[in-house]
């Protein structure tokens, strides 16, 4: 069944957009804020302008900063949280989640230390089945979305019908979810794609122009697809929405954290310099290119985009440099 009574947990860009689309789709919709007067504003003034200004939220989305309230009824949650606190949070949930809700994530990113994606950390803290648990990707910037802009996504779930029920749910006017049953090569295509951006950031912010942006983009998707293969992905799931579709989106975007993350880094500015003038955003990336790096290497997988950006953003190691050692690296058949 489409479920009606939805809650997302998080109230940051991408999940008031999504809240946002399900509301649109005509599902009662509670939204969690950790501070009360964020709460406040998207219950009253029907806004959230800390995240999306000058967009207008339909009334039949509320807001509340107590968990209990908002999850209590919940047919389905939205797990809108950055992925690195996804644990510690869903941990403090775990008592007020429906049993038989459906969760769904929007998180894209790779656990640091457990190296899990996050599908795997919901089953494990919500002591749910995988078929619970469904993943949302795609070319998914938020202020487009909640303008109103044709945006399309990928719903994924080991579970067929519940992809078809939040596919349902979603489904309205300006957004059109697809399914698939590919759970992993829809995660890790999420998780990558913000990767990759970080190098297209990079490349802008030191002057560079379109061939190296389209290098970037397709080398960086053989190399996510080679990591998703190898842990069983569907070679066709990173050629759709999940994989370049939300690739090119987050690479050329200026509404992209991570790409501007990035062109901040390749303009000069240390890490925490670019961090600050996010305004507290997260580029998911900054942390991921760590995390995947471990997962490939365990693997026996080559990134070599990937192990830039980690030495790049952790290691302190010019940008230049490893552009010159990218451009170095021995020379092989494009496919090999």
């Amino acid at each position: 069944m489409t479920p009606q009574r939805i809650t997302v947990l998080g109230a940051g860009s991408w999940g008031t957009a999504f809240a946002k689309v399900l509301a649109d789709a005509g599902r009662d919709v509670t939204m969690w804020a950790r501070r009360d007067e964020v709460a406040t504003r998207i219950r009253e003034e029907h806004a959230n302008e800390g995240y999306l200004p000058g967009v207008a939220l339909p009334p039949n989305l509320t807001a509340t900063a107590d968990p209990a309230r908002a999850l209590h009824g919940a047919e389905a949650v939205v797990l809108a949280v950055p992925s690195q606190s996804l644990r510690a949070n869903l941990t403090e949930w775990r008592e007020l989640l429906p049993r038989e809700a459906i969760l769904v994530s929007l998180a894209k990113g790779v656990e640091l230390g457990t190296l899990k994606r996050m599908s795997e950390v919901i089953t494990e803290i919500a002591d749910v089945p995988a078929g619970q648990v469904v993943v949302v990707s795609g070319p998914n910037l938020a202020r487009e979305i909640a303008q109103g802009q044709p945006s399309a996504a990928v719903v994924a779930c080991a579970d067929h019908e519940r992809a078809v029920a939040v596919q349902r749910a979603a489904f309205n006017s300006y957004f059109r979810p697809y399914t698939n049953t590919d759970v992993v090569g829809c995660e890790l295509g999420g998780a990558c794609k913000n990767v990759i951006a970080l190098s297209c950031g990079m490349a802008a912010g030191m002057g560079l122009g379109t061939n190296t942006m389209a290098t970037l983009i397709t080398r960086g998707l053989a190399e996510m697809a080679r990591l998703g293969v190898k842990l069983g992905a569907d070679p066709l799931t990173f050629a759709g929405l999940a994989g370049v579709g939300d690739l090119v989106a987050t690479c050329s975007s200026p509404l992209s954290r991570n790409r501007t993350f990035g062109e901040r880094m390749g303009r000069g500015e240390t890490v925490e310099q670019a961090r600050a003038a996010g305004g507290g955003q997260v580029a998911e990336g900054v942390m991921s290119c760590s995390s995947i790096r471990e997962l490939a290497a365990g693997l026996g997988v080559d990134m070599p985009i990937t192990d830039a950006m980690h030495r790049a953003c952790h290691e302190g190691i010019d940008m230049r440099r490893l552009g010159a050692e990218l451009l170095g690296r021995e020379q092989k058949h494009e496919w090999s």
